[in-house]
């Protein structure tokens, strides 16, 4: 029996309206939970990169995008392990300005989680913070015993680490 994996799912589509819908409901039919979604411009212009971060087994998966390729109008769809995949997510996080200034711990939490300070003013300093899932929730239980007026964070994005056929695709997608 497989086990269930965290697998980064790389979808590439003509921009077109209701993507998200018809994606989200291949998993939705199925009780599979999206783990993430993101969806951004490719290196090709008019092309989308969906990256969807699924918990399955391999059999899923491999069915998954079955039916991805045959129900939404895909240039590809690929499915990539951990191990195959080089992939950063983002936070934000909104903290009373008097910490940044009184509490020296602050400074060392930010400085040694290679955070970035976005903006200070009187109230409050926007940090900013990328990196793997497990780098963002030790930063924000660090700074959770400081109190986080507010938290954001994105979906996860990915490259591969091998290359794809899915360049050549692209680029014949272009022309």
């Amino acid at each position: 029996m497989s086990e269930n994996k965290l697998y980064t799912v790389s979808i590439y589509t003509e921009n077109n309206i209701g993507l998200l819908n018809r994606i989200s409901a291949i998993f939705q039919r199925r009780h599979i939970n999206i783990e993430s979604i993101n969806s951004s411009i490719s290196e090709i212009e008019n092309v989308s990169k969906w990256t969807i971060v699924v918990k399955l087994t391999e059999d899923q998966m491999k069915k998954i995008i079955g039916q991805i390729e045959k129900q939404v109008e895909v240039i590809k769809a690929y499915y990539h392990t951990e191990e195959e995949t080089i992939y950063q997510e983002s936070c934000l996080f909104k903290i009373k300005s008097d910490l940044l200034f009184e509490e020296r711990q602050i400074q060392n939490i930010i400085k040694e989680s290679n955070a970035r300070i976005v903006t200070v003013n009187k109230a409050f300093f926007v940090l900013e913070k990328s990196g793997r899932r497990s780098e963002i929730e030790l930063l924000h239980r660090e700074l959770s015993a400081f109190g986080i007026l507010q938290f954001t964070r994105s979906g996860r994005i990915a490259v591969t680490k091998t290359p794809m056929e899915i360049t050549k695709m692209l680029e014949a997608f272009q022309h």
